[in-house]
């Protein structure tokens, strides 16, 4: 279908719904390169999630990982190993007042190393891209929110959902109101593993398995959940409201005071409630999110997602390109992005899914927000409001109590 062809198809036989939901394209990662002149980056915490950073950042063509850095040595090494010709530091003060010549940096130490790392990169003037969750305590997203703000550089809170093709593309559907009014909420993050390494003295025991320390950890809830809280925050353009918990410890009874299984209710303003349970004991379904609406049901599980329409919901004309899967009882419509071009080339079902992992993805985007001198899709604010509930959540499950989310908690001073 030509471009033209398309347009007349999109212009008399779909409604806006359609129109947005065609127009975003999966295989984002452009074939020239972002980057005009190459870009110095290091990494600051070379664990599981920083090394995974590092394996995607050698995707994006004229980024140079110039320095890592790691407190702990085992990581140190695993990260150069995976980051050939770049300089190891222990520190990351001594990395940033050596290697001026690295322009961002990317924070993936704990959650509570994050303030210390961030505002330094920032105060040196350097683009920073932070995961999530932003910090383990309100006082501390607040101070790395005033850094990014008084910065004149890009700040990136790594929500990954936000760059995530397919969630863009379902978060046009639910914003243009296919389905019809959003009635209930419902995610799960499942995956069956200890959360614990090991270590060698018990000082490398406690670094290294700082998740599992209350004082510290912000729980499953806070630590996974947070992204997918994120995600209903997006979508809706609300945040909760208050928060009820409860945890347990089902399977890893090894002398940890962590919980292995998390469950969570919020309430959302318009009377809706987002249910999300956690645990470390069962991988069944994975992670997903669903918004469930009168006329249909969104459900995403980061590298797919699908549209279920109910029986009285109007039919429009981009369904002939839809490809569908069946779960359980129901058949839903994959969301695949460009769906008629690809769908004119007998290639369909090639679109369904993400060609590259979701972190790439929010990499690229923070790389084209320096590139272009753009904002960053998302910023320090809304790391911190994503942050505050998680914070808000773990209070709610350790008293066992009732929490109210006022608008204080989520401002950004």
């Amino acid at each position: 279908m030509s471009s033209s062809d398309r347009r007349a198809f999109l212009k008399h036989g779909l409604g806006t719904a359609a129109a947005i939901a065609l127009a975003p394209e999966l295989g984002r990662l452009r074939s020239a390169p972002l980057l005009s002149e190459p870009l110095g980056v290091a990494l600051v915490g070379a664990g599981r999630q920083g090394r995974a950073i590092l394996s995607e950042l050698a995707k994006i063509e004229g980024v140079r990982v110039l320095a890592v850095c790691d407190t702990i040595d085992s990581r140190l090494q695993s990260g150069l190993r995976r980051a050939q010709g770049a300089e190891g530091f222990p520190d990351h003060r001594a990395l940033l007042d050596k290697r001026k010549d690295v322009q961002a940096v990317l924070v993936a130490t704990p959650t509570h190393a994050h303030r210390e790392a961030a505002v330094d990169s920032l105060a040196a003037g350097k683009h920073v891209y932070c995961e999530g969750p932003l910090a383990s305590t309100l006082e501390d997203c607040r101070a790395i929110v005033r850094a990014a703000r008084s910065a004149k550089t890009v700040f990136q809170t790594g929500m990954q959902a936000r760059s995530n093709p397919i969630y863009q593309l379902a978060r046009s559907f639910a914003r243009s109101g296919v389905l019809r009014d959003v009635v209930a909420l419902r995610a799960q993050h499942h995956r069956k593993t200890s959360w614990r390494a090991p270590a060698s003295s018990p000082a490398e025991e406690k670094a290294l398995n700082w998740q599992l320390d209350p004082s510290v950890s912000l729980g499953l809830a806070g630590e996974l959940g947070v992204h997918q809280l994120d995600v209903f925050h997006w979508f809706l353009g609300a945040y909760p409201t208050s928060v009820r918990g409860s945890a347990s410890l089902q399977l890893h009874k090894d002398g940890r005071e962590m919980p292995d299984t998390e469950l969570l209710e919020l309430a959302f303003p318009g009377d809706r409630r987002l249910v999300w349970d956690g645990t470390l004991a069962s991988s069944f379904e994975g992670a997903y999110e669903q918004l469930h609406g009168s006329m249909g049901t969104i459900r995403l599980a980061w590298t797919a997602g699908w549209l279920f329409k109910e029986a009285d919901a109007p039919t429009q004309g981009w369904e002939v390109y839809a490809n569908r899967e069946r779960f359980h009882d129901e058949q839903g419509i994959t969301l695949i992005a460009d769906a008629t071009k690809l769908a004119a080339q007998n290639k369909l079902k090639e679109g369904v899914g993400l060609p590259n992992p979701p972190l790439t993805y929010a990499l690229e985007d923070f790389v084209r927000s320096i590139a272009e001198k753009k904002p960053a899709v998302c910023s320090a604010g809304e790391g911190l409001r994503a942050a505050a509930v998680a914070i808000l959540a773990r209070q709610a499950i350790r008293t066992g109590e009732k929490v109210a989310i006022d608008e204080s908690a989520l401002k950004e001073e």
